[in-house]
Parts: structure tokens; C-alpha cells; sequence
């Protein structure tokens, strides 16, 4: 059997659970396999979680795993949805890009991006995951963690993208306790030089940080003389009315 072809079998057999618990002869039946592909297909699927017995019986179900997958996916897709016309805002008031990101083990995964209306842009990061330390939607992130997570993320890897990464894990506690007290968090130049970004956490109903709102744009002109503030409190404002909406 192929790759692909135990592939093709194996979304056969997951769509046959679907509906519910079923036993080996009838999701060979209905994915229209042999009994004993179909067990082996069943056997391989359960050692990565993908389906499990249900309730100990010879009948298979969904498994956790997937449902976790696919309800994480829907969770980030309702965050778009709320997210992307506060993005849109913010790019118009702030004149750069401006971003949606959410936790993704130890990085940050960039879901949305609104470009600045500005003809010089940076690029366009979606779909990019970034460690946390490194760009200022992970450091909102890892401020708002439990201290036993903090320290699981801080005694890990810490790599240095460029001279400007703080790798320290001294120095980014520190600044994990301004971030804290302001809000937001800065970074420049730490994870691609020539470009300097701002972020916000945001909140869900149990209080729980579910992503960040960022905007970045060229260190040259971002952020403007005595702006970084305002620009931060603007970011941390977006946030805040993104959260709002989830809790409503």
C-alpha cells in the first residue's frame, strides 16, 4: 500500500466514525476495505490518538486528539472572524501592518495580517510560527503564563536571531514584569532586523490570554519619535475591544 494510498484509506475510515462508535466489520463496510486493512488502519490511528475504543468496547469512536485539533482550528478561525475589522482599524491608524497571532507550543503562530497602507511595507508573516522570546506577541504571551510554564519556556532553548535577541532568562523576566505593568511590550530588531512591532494580549471571558494583536513596521520610521507609547496604548485599545467581543 502507497503512501498516499494509506492516507486516502485512513480519512476513509475517520469519515465512517463520524456519526459515531462503530465496530471493525462495519467501518470496513461502509470505507468499502478489507476487514483487516481497515483493523490496521483503526490500529494505527488509535496509537496517535485520532480515534480511541469507545468506553473500553470493540467499537471505535473519534479520538480526543483530533477533536482537540479540529476545535482549536475552529477556535482560531472565530478569533479571525472577530479579530480581522479591529486589524483593519488599527492598519489605518497606526499606518503599518498590523497582525493576529495565537500560543502554538513554545511559539507564537501568525494567523492574519492587515498590510500598512504605506507603499513601503515589511512582509507579510501569516502562517509563520516564531518563538516567543523573540517577537513582542510572545513576550505578551509569556507574561501572562503560569509561573511553572514560564520557567518550562525559560529553562528551554533560547535562540538568538539576531544581536538584539534578549536570550537571557534574567533579563526577560524583567521585561516580562514591565509588560505586565504597561500592557504591551516592544520589540526591535530582536527577531528580524529592520523591523520593530508592538503587541497586546488578548483576553478571553475566563480571563485566559487566547492570542495577541500586533503591529509592525520598519525600525526606521516605526515607531515615530515619542510615539511608542501612544502606539502601545492604541495596540493594547484594539486588544482589549477583540477581547470584548469573545466575552460578549
Amino acid at each position: 500500500m502507497s503512501r498516499v494510498q494509506s492516507i486516502e484509506r485512513a480519512f476513509a475510515v475517520l469519515t465512517t466514525l463520524a456519526d459515531g462508535p462503530l465496530g471493525v466489520t462495519d467501518v470496513a463496510e461502509r470505507a468499502r476495505l478489507p476487514k483487516s486493512t481497515a483493523a490496521r488502519l483503526l490500529a494505527s490511528l488509535a496509537r496517535e490518538g485520532a480515534v480511541e475504543q469507545a468506553d473500553g468496547r470493540s467499537e471505535y469512536r473519534l479520538g480526543r486528539r483530533l477533536l482537540t485539533l479540529s476545535s482549536g482550528i475552529g477556535a482560531s478561525r472565530s478569533l479571525v472572524a472577530i479579530a480581522h475589522p479591529f486589524l483593519v482599524e488599527l492598519a489605518e491608524q497606526t499606518g503599518e501592518a498590523a497582525g493576529l497571532s495565537v500560543l502554538d507550543g513554545r511559539t507564537v503562530h501568525y494567523i492574519d495580517q492587515v498590510d500598512s497602507p504605506n507603499p513601503v511595507q515589511v512582509r507579510d508573516w501569516t502562517g509563520t510560527r516564531i518563538s516567543m522570546h523573540a517577537v513582542s506577541s510572545g513576550l505578551v504571551v509569556l507574561a501572562s503564563l503560569k509561573p511553572a510554564a514560564l520557567e518550562a519556556y525559560l529553562a528551554g532553548p533560547l535562540e538568538r536571531f539576531t544581536e538584539h535577541t534578549v536570550v537571557i532568562p534574567s533579563q526577560i523576566r524583567d521585561r516580562l514584569w514591565n509588560v505586565r505593568r504597561d500592557g504591551y511590550a516592544w520589540v526591535r530588531e530582536e527577531f528580524a532586523l529592520g523591523i520593530s512591532s508592538v503587541a497586546a494580549p488578548i483576553a478571553d471571558a475566563s480571563g485566559e490570554v487566547v492570542g495577541a494583536v500586533h503591529v509592525h513596521g520598519p525600525s526606521y520610521r516605526f515607531p515615530a519619535a515619542g510615539q511608542a507609547d501612544t502606539l502601545g496604548e492604541a495596540v493594547e485599545a484594539a486588544a482589549g475591544r477583540i477581547g470584548s467581543r469573545l466575552r460578549s
